[in-house]
């Protein structure tokens, strides 16, 4: 699944890609963001771990969960 994090006064979004379930991610969102000095945590597909303070967090897009795939031929 692809991750796009908007973080204030930062003109590029980080994009991640995770193998996490997007419902885990939005409750971890969530458990970040009711601490008055959260930290978002998201682990990306290569086991890399990305924090990001919940006060210079702009947005969250959680893309879908399966890849496109490529090519001309039916699955």
């Amino acid at each position: 699944m692809e991750i796009k994090i908007g973080i204030s006064d930062i003109p590029r979004e980080v994009t991640i890609e995770s193998d996490e379930d997007a419902d885990v991610i939005e409750a971890d969102l969530r458990e970040s963001l009711s601490k008055s000095d959260g930290l978002f945590k998201v682990t990306d597909a290569k086991g890399r771990t990305v924090l990001v303070p919940t006060r210079s967090l702009g947005y969250l897009d959680l893309g879908q969960p399966n890849q496109r795939q490529v090519g001309f031929g039916r699955a």
